[in-house]
């Protein structure tokens, strides 16, 4: 991709991997963008690099606007390699000598990820960075994903470098929410859902801090997908939002199933939720990503998981996708447990151990069916799923 310069003699240099399907267990069936950001001033600054596979593309459009070893800084926002692994390639081109500005855990990580002596400068909390006419602001942010994340703010233009947050994964030739619009919030959603509602603490600290010191934003550069420039401050009350896990009226039925029993009492359970009002939706883990359905269980009220029993356990896909929900600790759900067996039975006890270990408030001890649901067991769904419903409306009104 061409540069563009988004303001004066700032320029987004970021390239498009059209064809990533998968980051780390995250499915990207639209691909996603590595941006990185070129300030010409007095001084120039290379902010983040890219996938080590995209640096000579990198180093391609700095060429378009400058010689790179006019570069005189290079900042590392975050040390993730889809991030920094573009840096040796980067780095051998400038100039080994430049100084790197980091936080002091990218300092540590950058160490371990390349093993060079490259001019790492460990920045402090709220350090400043002149390049003439602008000035530079590192703000750490801690866990933001990675415990070196950090923030890079230019105060002149009242633009912030977010590095991780407030991005998504989407490939597209729009740069600006404006040009995409709203289509673009659900990939916004499921970024957040997916990366950071572990942090969903610390992001309300940090609006918090950001709204103390008093920062104004005309445009936020995210690492990946588009740049927030109408109105920055759409995808910050969507963080808070989020980040509050106020649940909503919906249940998400997650389930997987071997001859079709536990899709069975699935659907009886989303049936009974669909006649009492509420939002619901089965997801049937073999043909539903769980990065898709931790998205829809962001907002959910009610998480209802199914499994058949296979080896006196749960079956894999399920077993897969209860520690993965665990791992991003949703708050605020409600949940319950159904599912088929031939002649042991104990999925339903042990999805309630792993609901229970969430701190997911348990409604009902769980439905298990001997074999094919047929009246009796089918009741029992349906009274599942009025269960629910009444504890839906009774919480969340």
């Amino acid at each position: 991709m061409k540069p563009l310069e988004i303001a004066k003699d700032i320029y987004w240099l970021g390239v498009i991997d059209w064809n990533i399907r998968d980051m780390h267990g995250y499915s990207t069936p639209y691909g996603t963008t590595y941006n990185s950001f070129l300030i010409v001033d007095e001084k120039i600054a290379l902010i983040d690099t890219v996938k080590k596979e995209f640096a000579d593309e990198l180093i391609d459009s700095i060429g378009q606007i400058v010689d790179p070893k006019e570069i005189d800084y290079v900042i590392s926002n975050h040390s993730e390699m889809d991030h920094s692994g573009g840096l040796p390639r980067v780095m051998h081109r400038i100039g080994e000598d430049k100084p790197l500005y980091c936080s002091k855990m990218g300092f540590k990580n950058l160490r371990h990820h390349f093993g060079r002596k490259w001019t790492c400068q460990p920045v402090e909390n709220g350090e400043q960075l002149s390049l003439g006419k602008r000035t530079l602001t590192f703000l750490e942010t801690r866990m933001l994903h990675w415990p070196d994340s950090m923030f890079t703010y230019v105060k002149e233009d009242k633009i912030l470098f977010s590095s991780d947050a407030f991005g998504q994964h989407y490939a597209g030739l729009e740069r600006f929410d404006d040009q995409v619009g709203d289509a673009i919030m659900p990939h916004a959603k499921k970024y957040f859902a997916n990366i950071l509602l572990l942090y969903s603490r610390l992001i309300l600290k940090l609006v918090g801090k950001v709204k103390k010191m008093g920062l104004a934003l005309d445009m936020i550069c995210p690492d990946h997908g588009i740049i927030w420039r109408q109105d920055p401050s759409k995808i910050i009350n969507a963080y808070v939002e989020w980040s509050t896990q106020t649940p909503k009226r919906k249940a998400v039925v997650v389930y997987d199933t071997m001859w079709h029993s536990t899709e069975t009492m699935a659907e009886a359970i989303v049936e009974t939720l669909g006649e009492e009002g509420m939002d619901a939706r089965p997801m049937h883990l073999r043909q539903c990503d769980r990065s898709d359905i931790m998205t829809e269980v962001l907002d959910a009220g009610a998480v209802i998981v199914g499994s058949p029993t296979l080896n006196n356990g749960l079956f894999p896909t399920v077993s897969d996708f209860l520690t993965y929900m665990k791992g991003l600790r949703p708050k605020n759900k409600i949940g319950a447990a159904f599912g088929s067996y031939g002649w042991s039975g104990e999925a339903v006890k042990l999805i309630n151990k792993e609901l229970e270990a969430m701190k997911f408030e348990l409604i009902d001890p769980g439905v298990k069916v001997q074999y094919v649901p047929e009246d009796q067991g089918l009741k029992a769904c349906y009274q599942l799923g009025k269960k629910i419903a009444q504890a839906l409306s009774s919480a969340y009104g």
